[in-house]
C-alpha cells in the first residue's frame, strides 16, 4: 500500500520555483532543495524525480502562471494599446518590487540552462512563441480597430514588443529607477502609431 504524502505538492513546487529562481539551477544543490522544500530526499525523488526533473516542473509551472497573467491582460476587452501598456506596466512593477533583483525565472533559465538542456530549451522556446503570438493577436486586433497603425507588419511589431519585454526583464536585474522603464515604454508605445 502506498504511503500518504504528508506535504502539499503544490506548495513544495512553489518553494522549488523560488529557490531555483533565486539561486539558479547550477547554484542549487540537492541539500538546498531538501532544506528549503522541507521534505526528505527520498520524498523529493519519489514525488518529483531528480533535481533536473524538479527544475523542469518548476519552470513549466512558472511559465503557466506567467502565461495566465499575460493572456488575461492581452486577450481582455480593453483596447489593444491599453492592453500592451498594461502588460508592460505589470512587467515593470514586478521588476521594481523585486528587492532581490531576481529578474524573470524564464529569462534566467534561457541564459543559464537552455543552451545546454533540451527540456529547458523547449519550455523557453514555447514560451517565447506564445508571447510573440499573443502580441501578434492583440496587434492585429488593434490594426483592425484602427488604434494601431497598419503600415507595419504585425508579426514584426510582435517580435519587437517581445524583445522589449525581454529587455525590460533583463534590465530589471540591476536597474530600479522607474524613469528608465518609463522611457522604454514611451518609445515602445510610439512605434504603435
Amino acid at each position: 500500500m502506498a504511503r500518504t504524502k504528508d506535504f502539499d505538492e503544490t506548495e513544495v513546487l512553489a518553494r522549488a520555483i523560488k529557490l531555483f529562481w533565486q539561486k539558479g539551477y547550477n547554484g542549487t544543490s540537492m541539500q538546498d532543495l531538501v532544506d528549503t522544500l522541507g521534505i526528505s530526499r527520498s520524498s523529493l525523488y519519489d514525488t518529483f524525480g531528480d533535481k533536473h526533473q524538479l527544475y523542469v516542473k518548476a519552470l513549466q509551472s512558472y511559465k503557466q502562471s506567467e502565461a495566465a497573467k499575460r493572456d488575461q491582460i492581452l486577450s481582455g476587452s480593453v483596447p489593444a494599446k491599453v492592453a500592451i501598456r498594461q502588460l508592460m506596466d505589470l512587467t515593470i512593477l514586478e521588476m521594481i518590487r523585486d528587492k532581490q533583483h531576481k529578474g524573470c525565472f524564464l529569462i534566467n533559465s534561457a541564459v543559464e540552462t537552455a543552451p545546454h538542456d533540451k527540456d529547458t530549451n523547449a519550455i523557453i522556446c514555447q514560451n517565447e512563441q506564445q508571447l510573440e503570438d499573443a502580441f501578434y493577436e492583440v496587434i492585429k486586433r488593434g490594426q483592425r480597430n484602427g488604434e494601431i497603425s497598419g503600415t507595419q507588419d504585425p508579426r514584426a511589431i510582435a517580435r519587437f514588443l517581445f524583445n522589449t519585454i525581454v529587455g525590460i526583464r533583463v534590465t530589471g536585474k540591476s536597474a530600479t529607477d522607474k524613469a528608465i522603464f518609463e522611457d522604454i515604454i514611451h518609445l515602445t508605445m510610439s512605434v504603435l502609431g
